[in-house]
């Protein structure tokens, strides 16, 4: 198997609640409190933990709420390497409101990152050495734009393949930069990456597959929450609709799915093979309000439940003018 690890620069303590009803003003009882580490890249090495291998988490943390955080992941048994900054590290919240079956969320931006941190942070990455790098997350305050760029061209000399699941500048600038092993944006990332509504599914595969036809990446997920989800790679494009389940929260489905997926990868799988363990781990975390991820015999489950389905060949990239917008992969 390959070896992993993940990239965290915007972590959170992730605190969920339940309540019988959310209304303002008055005090609102919760219970079911949990506390658990989070972040993209972070849930990524937990997920990865539950499927039974092991990423190395990397990630920025500082502040009070940064012992907090590290004692969490200590909790989690998680293999970890922390870089420090001055700044606390935000905490996020979730209150699951029991009457509605809605869920609140409240995330923060997150501390202001120096210059000085955030070179030392790359520093620190330029000594690393794994298979496959997993960038998951928002870049917090004070990071440049093209930081995660930076960090595919320091790992790429070393063989190493780059999965990046992240949006607005910072994606649009990794994308432009290319050399990406797997991205995985969400619909509404993917639009906004090539400014353009794509309703059709057409429309979908074709913006994922321009990517991989311009060398951008190699594959490209894309996840479509209720309408499932679209692989490209260069021998064509592969939908498959979502596994049926009943949605008790979102958080965490996206990150379990890039887990998932990456680790099939790393275990040398098939590439639609491991995209289907990607949905399987997507559908298995929503089973769970508040902050938890997928658990394995729910993927397991959940895998026997994602059909086959049959790849298309590539679309033009027709019908989508301002797709250009990601580079030219230079």
């Amino acid at each position: 198997m390959k070896t992993i690890a993940t990239l965290t620069m915007n972590p959170a303590i992730d605190v969920a609640y339940e309540a019988d009803r959310v209304f303002h003003t008055h005090k609102i009882r919760a219970r079911q409190e949990r506390y658990v580490p989070g972040g993209g890249g972070i849930n990524v090495s937990r997920v990865i933990a539950r499927l039974g291998g092991c990423a190395r988490a990397h990630y920025m943390a500082g502040g009070a709420t940064g012992e907090t955080f590290d004692r969490l992941l200590d909790i989690h048994q998680m293999v970890r390497s922390r870089i420090p900054i001055a700044g606390n590290t935000r905490i996020s919240t979730a209150v699951f409101e029991r009457e509605s079956g809605k869920e609140y969320r409240f995330v923060p931006t997150g501390p202001s990152v120096s210059q000085p941190e955030w070179e030392a942070c790359l520093a620190h990455l330029a000594e690393i050495e794994c298979d496959i790098l997993v960038a998951s997350g928002s870049l917090p305050p004070g990071v440049p734009d093209d930081f995660y760029s930076r960090v595919r061209r320091l790992v790429a000399p070393r063989g190493t393949g780059f999965v990046l699941d992240s949006s607005g500048a910072a994606l649009r600038c990794a994308a432009a930069d290319g050399g990406i092993l797997l991205l995985k944006p969400s619909l509404g990332e993917l639009q906004h990456l090539v400014g353009e509504p794509l309703e059709a599914l057409d429309d979908i595969a074709a913006a994922a597959s321009h990517i991989v036809r311009r060398g951008q990446a190699t594959y490209v997920a894309v996840t479509m929450g209720h309408q499932g989800a679209l692989l490209a790679q260069a021998s064509g494009y592969l939908h498959l609709p979502a596994v049926p389940v009943t949605a008790m929260s979102t958080v965490g489905a996206g990150d379990s799915f890039l887990a998932a997926m990456t680790f099939a990868l790393a275990c040398e799988r098939d590439p639609v093979d491991a995209f289907r363990y990607g949905m399987a781990a997507g559908a298995a975390a929503v089973l769970s309000p508040g902050t938890d991820l997928c658990r394995l015999e729910d993927v397991e489950r959940m895998f026997q439940l994602v059909p086959q389905g049959e790849q298309c060949p590539c679309p033009p990239s027709v019908g989508i003018p301002h797709v250009d917008v990601v580079g030219d992969g230079s």
